[in-house]
Order: structure tokens, then C-alpha cells, then sequence
């Protein structure tokens, strides 16, 4: 049976429940993963994975290629979903709710749990417009062009841009075009934001321009970053998680597992497992 209209309120009701219940300041974890595995058709691409994300914390996810760490946090936020052959097992819950539950709304759920990706992903449209697209879909009735120009300011991107608001976003250096996409995400007022690889494809000055807003965004929403970039997640993380590559031989394929979680400063200095040290320092990986 489709979930009803009175189904997909259960996410925001109980979310915003819990959160006034609890209180950010507690660090309440928003994300639980538990025994969590994902499969591409009989392909099991990440097994048995725990974690526990904190509110208002950047978590860093690192480990090799082919570790599962994309495959794990397109989990958070139901990206999975539009794989055809993709299969979740195990549970994730948001703020206590389990998003796979049938009665969870996927598109509400990518509202709460937005996403920037490894390559900006501007729209064709003005700057103005790409910032404003979500709200209009969302249905918001408020002062538009001061929620364009707070969400700008959100990003970093205000100053340079607020004087060419209505031409094309195409025209935007990398750096810019993915702080644009940073304040995409914020407009349509998430409580997470999802980050795989976002700087990989930008110069060092970009990259640390992003690295800056990320330390500030969390004073407002929960961060989840994949990064190969070890330097990156010491730098900007407090927790960060280990995956690694367990290797079937026979059928030359990659299944991922969760190594190691812990503060970045544990996990850097002196991680509990050798495979962990062994990628930090470079001896591995």
C-alpha cells in the first residue's frame, strides 16, 4: 500500500519532535546505521556497517577506492533508491526514524538530507534562479529574494556574486559554481548536508575556500564528507570513519567494511587498528 499524505508527515513530526526534545547541544546522534549492507544486484558492495553520526559535527569517511564510502553515504539520504538493482539491508535511522520504513517519503527525506557532489552541477539557469529552484518546487511563500541572498551569504558567494545575480551560473569558476551548489542545498533549509568528494575537482585556493564554509556550516547542520584526501579530513573533521576493501579474489570483486570510527584526532594519532595506521601513514592504500 503507498504511503498516505498522513504517512509522510511521520518524518518531519517525529524529527522535529526529538530535536526539541533533546537539543542539538547534547550532540544526539542523527544518524544510527546498524548492520547495514548494500547490494547491486547479488553484488554485496558494503557489509555489517555500524556507525553513529553526531548533530552539528563534520564526519569524515576515508579509506581506498572501491571501499564503499560513496555507496554508504548515498545510503543517508536515499540516493541508493534510484539504482534499479540496488538493495538496502539493515537499518538506517534519522534522528530515530527509519528512513527505509515504507511510510517515509524519499523526496522529503532528500529535502531534510541534501547532497553536493564531487563535480559542481550547476542548472543551466541565472544564479538567482539555480538558488531559488528548490524553494519554488518546495511550494515557499516568503520573501524570495531574501532567501537567495541569505543562502548566498550562507555559502561565502554573496560578495562576489550579488551584483550578476541574473546571469548564467555556467559563467562561475569551479570554485564558485560548487559553493553555489552549497547554497542550493542550504535554501531549501536541510538538516544535513551530504558532501562526496567536493573539492576533488577544484585548486587548492577553492579548496580551502570550501574547507572555511564547511567549518563554518556546522555551527547549523550536520556534515558528512567523503574525502581521499587524508590532509582534508584532519583538517575539517571531528569524527572520522576508516573503510577499507575486502577483496574476493575469485570473482575479483570489492566489498566494503567499516575498519574503524573514532574522533579524527584518535584516528590520525593513534588508531586502535593496524590497518587504519597503515593507511594513515601512507603504508597502505
Amino acid at each position: 500500500m503507498p504511503p498516505t499524505s498522513e504517512d509522510k508527515h511521520q518524518l518531519e513530526i517525529n524529527v522535529e519532535t526529538r530535536k526539541h526534545e533533546h537539543g542539538f547541544e547534547e550532540r544526539e546522534k542523527v544518524f544510527v546505521l546498524e548492520d547495514l549492507s548494500v547490494y547491486y544486484g547479488d553484488f554485496r558492495a558494503v557489509r555489517n556497517i555500524d556507525l553513529e553520526i553526531p548533530a552539528r559535527q563534520i564526519t569524515a569517511m576515508i579509506g581506498p577506492s572501491g571501499c564503499g564510502k560513496t555507496t554508504v553515504i548515498r545510503c543517508l539520504n536515499r540516493m541508493n533508491d534510484l539504482v534499479e538493482i540496488a538493495r538496502v539491508e539493515g537499518k538506517v535511522m534519522y534522528h530515530g526514524v527509519d528512513l527505509y520504513d515504507k511510510a517515509v517519503d524519499p523526496v522529503e527525506v532528500r529535502r531534510r538530507v541534501g547532497m553536493v557532489f564531487q563535480k559542481p552541477n550547476p542548472f543551466p539557469k541565472s544564479i538567482y534562479d539555480n538558488v531559488a529552484f528548490g524553494p519554488k518546487i518546495a511550494g515557499f511563500k516568503g520573501d524570495m529574494d531574501e532567501l537567495v541572498e541569505h543562502s548566498l551569504h550562507r555559502a561565502a558567494l554573496w560578495d562576489e556574486v550579488k551584483d550578476r545575480l541574473k546571469e548564467s551560473a555556467m559563467g562561475l569558476s569551479g570554485g564558485q559554481q560548487q559553493r553555489l551548489c552549497i547554497a542550493r542545498c542550504v535554501a531549501v533549509n536541510p538538516d544535513v548536508i551530504l558532501m562526496d568528494e567536493p573539492c576533488s575537482a577544484l585548486d587548492p585556493i577553492a579548496t580551502g575556500r570550501i574547507e572555511d564554509l564547511m567549518d563554518e556550516l556546522k555551527s547549523e547542520y550536520t556534515i558528512v564528507i567523503v574525502t581521499h584526501n587524508m590532509q582534508q579530513a584532519a583538517r575539517v573533521s571531528d569524527m572520522t570513519a576508516f573503510f577499507t576493501a575486502e577483496v574476493n579474489e575469485e570473482q575479483d570483486r570489492r566489498t566494503g567494511v567499516l575498519v574503524e570510527y573514532d574522533s579524527t584526532e584518535t584516528i590520525f594519532t593513534t588508531p586502535g587498528d593496524e590497518r587504519t595506521e597503515h593507511y594513515v601513514t601512507g603504508r597502505f592504500g
